[in-house]
């Protein structure tokens, strides 16, 4: 059994790397044996978990690329370096992303004032970028006949924010998740089963990871109002996630494809 969840002499590249779950997931394909070129920003800082990996495993294990999702060269440049370094990528996690959590210290826009390019940019990243990076990585999965790429995406994919959890909070205008948010992570989950249908003959899996209310500096208020609506009263911790990407990753899933695997508590049940 151990060796079904085993990710031993793999390669998986990780978008966001440096963000809040990036980490998270890069810890636990690490932990399950693969080698994994983290890709984000460039001029974005090293987060302190990121630094302990990096202490932990060493450049044999872990490599930092630097670029934009939105940037086929750039991907294309360190596809060729991941490549030299460990191998062709059987994995892929398409993590980056644009969010705005809850806060008081950040002015928003009303719904009828968010500017065009609010929008367009957290499309570009959220659903276009991750498919340029399946473009570009997962072009060589068909090519070797094998390949997992996981799609993050959210519980705000299947339903909508509810304005309730955030009218506490003392901001004018008042706080609003960007509705191109759960709008783009929807486009991600149909594209997910797009390229699972178009590339299931040729031994790549695509799927969908959908994290919902991931405990982290929001303030009591929010935590209180959205533990109230979550079936089993609390939010996901980062170890909530991992067994889930494992799964999807490993060859434990490797008659699945085309699905969305949403860990949110039971949020989305009711």
């Amino acid at each position: 059994m151990n060796s079904l969840f085993s990710l031993k002499g793999k390669v998986a590249v990780v978008t966001g790397a440096l963000g809040n779950l990036g980490p998270v997931w890069i810890e636990t394909l690490l932990d399950a044996g693969a080698s994994v070129l983290a890709i984000d920003l460039p001029g974005v800082s090293l987060s302190g978990r990121f630094e302990e990996l990096q202490a932990l495993y060493g450049e044999a294990r872990l490599k930092l690329g630097r670029a934009d999702v939105r940037d086929r060269r750039a991907l294309e440049d360190l596809c060729a370096d991941c490549i030299e370094s460990f191998g062709v990528p059987s994995i892929l996690v398409n993590n980056a992303g644009i969010d705005r959590p809850p806060s008081d210290s950040q002015t928003g826009y009303r719904l009828e004032e968010i500017p065009f390019e609010e929008n367009r940019k957290i499309f570009e990243v959220n659903t276009l970028g991750a498919f340029l990076v399946t473009q570009v990585f997962g072009s060589q999965m068909v090519k070797s006949g094998r390949g997992s790429i996981i799609n993050i995406g959210s519980l705000y994919a299947s339903v909508a924010p509810d304005s309730r959890f955030y009218n506490h909070i003392d901001v004018d205008p008042p706080f609003l998740k960007p509705p191109a948010y759960g709008a783009s992570k929807a486009a991600l989950i149909n594209l997910t089963r797009y390229l699972a249908t178009l590339w299931g003959a040729f031994g790549v899996r695509v799927n969908a990871l959908s994290p919902g209310g991931v405990l982290g500096n929001q303030d009591e208020e929010f935590k209180r109002k959205f533990c109230e609506r979550v079936p089993m009263g609390r939010m996901a911790t980062y170890d909530d996630l991992k067994g889930a990407l494992i799964f999807l990753a490993s060859d434990a899933s490797s008659y699945i494809t085309g699905t969305e695997i949403v860990v949110d508590g039971g949020f989305t049940a009711w």
